[in-house]
């Protein structure tokens, strides 16, 4: 039996996505919110957590991008918006290449006969 048969035995309008549960998805954006801000705050004044430790690897990892990635993960990856208010949202069309030129092709080099390599001792 997996966890989500047993989970749908307690609880028969469980759909299957933890997630999407609203208190729990709430408390995890919560949580992930003060994590970042806590990670941040510690990267920022304590200058041991700017380091490098032998078990964990670089600090500044762990306590904020983990955390930043997992936040942005449960709010299912919008991507940021790089557009400036003031540039329109349509872009230029493209330009159109020309259709009648054709690439230029190597010409021939006048025959010359090939000289044989010189012998090595």
């Amino acid at each position: 039996m997996t966890v989500l048969e047993s989970t749908r035995r307690i609880d028969p309008e469980f759909d299957g996505d933890i997630a999407e549960t609203p208190d729990l998805r709430a408390d995890l954006d919560t949580a992930l919110g003060y994590a970042v801000a806590i990670g941040a705050l510690l990267v920022l004044m304590l200058p041991a957590a700017r380091g490098h430790h032998a078990v964990l690897g670089w600090l500044p990892l762990w306590l904020v991008a983990m955390p930043a990635l997992a936040w942005w993960a449960l709010r299912r990856f919008r991507l940021p918006s790089w557009r400036r208010e003031d540039e329109p949202a349509v872009a230029e069309p493209a330009r159109r290449r020309r259709r009648g030129a054709v690439q230029a092709r190597r010409r021939a080099r006048p025959g010359s006969p090939a000289r044989p390599l010189p012998r090595v001792a």
